[in-house]
């Protein structure tokens, strides 16, 4: 069982500037958490730009002992500069590399792009597979596993997800599963969680509160009108016993990283939620 953390678990914490990505690889050394996850977003930094940065997190990761597991980074392929994402992508999977990263996730829209109809997303998806394909053969001559997360108001669903994978085709592309994205589009996750299991590279614990109204400012409205927010693991509305039941059963061996997004400081979430998903853990079968 490894139970570790997502950077972006932090996001407020260093837009407040109280902690970095230096001190988060320290929090984690400190805590019970097993990784950190490294996600561009709410980072402060692209990392494809700041060498020494990038070389300061991994020697920091290396004199802390902290595996550095997955490197999380948003993309857009309906762009109408496509050649300047997948060089875009390419320079953070060398970024991936240098830090001994073995797996790597991207979007291929972006996170609030939806389809018009059916038929849009037919054409797009049409579209999408060979642009992932050409990134997941990139990453295997460094070595690394690259993944589609079920993530935003479109490329998102099992169905979805796991029709993508089937499409690329190639041992070296996943899915990053999130365990609570599955809401945006209002699917259940206790049931898209089994389905996805098989193709998963690495898991996203997350927990949201819900709402068939929108409770005020803050709140996220998902593709049926429903309101979601973002809640400490295990305090949330999500069935996160089962799900994590269906994790443990599945016989999932890849990192389980604590994605904490809610209203609560960072560090009271990350740590509370860590610690209510490795006790959940010890108590399923």
């Amino acid at each position: 069982m490894r139970i570790g953390v997502s950077s972006y678990s932090f996001a407020s914490a260093f837009h407040k500037g109280t902690m970095d990505i230096l001190g988060a690889i320290d929090w984690v050394a400190d805590s019970s958490a097993s990784h950190l996850e490294i996600s561009i977003a709410g980072l402060g930094s692209q990392l494809i730009d700041d060498p020494e940065l990038v070389e300061n997190i991994r020697l920091r990761a290396e004199e802390r002992s902290v595996p550095l597991v997955n490197y999380v980074v948003a993309a857009n392929f309906l762009d109408p500069d496509l050649t300047a994402q997948i060089d875009r992508l390419k320079a953070h999977l060398t970024v991936a590399h240098i830090l001994g990263i073995p797996l790597f996730r991207h979007d291929v829209v972006d996170w609030d792009w939806r389809e018009k109809d059916q038929a849009e997303f037919e054409r797009t998806f049409e579209a999408l597979v060979p642009v992932c394909r050409e990134i997941a053969n990139y990453a295997a001559t460094l070595g690394i596993t690259t993944s589609i997360e079920n993530h935003g108001m479109s490329m998102n669903n099992s169905e979805r997800v796991r029709r993508f994978v089937e499409a690329v085709g190639l041992p070296n592309f996943r899915v990053t599963l999130d365990v609570g994205n599955f809401l945006c589009v209002d699917e259940l996750p206790q049931s898209a969680v089994p389905q996805t299991l098989p193709y998963a590279s690495a898991v996203h614990l997350k927990d949201f509160y819900i709402r068939d109204f929108s409770p005020g400012e803050g709140w996220l409205t998902t593709v049926a009108g429903r309101s979601i927010l973002g809640a400490i693991v295990g305090f949330g509305d999500l069935p996160m016993r089962q799900l994590i039941g269906a994790i443990k059963s599945s016989g999932f061996d890849g990192p389980i990283s604590i994605e904490f997004e809610g209203l609560e400081d960072s560090l009271v979430g990350v740590g509370t939620g860590l610690a209510n998903a490795q006790r959940i853990w010890e108590e399923v079968s």
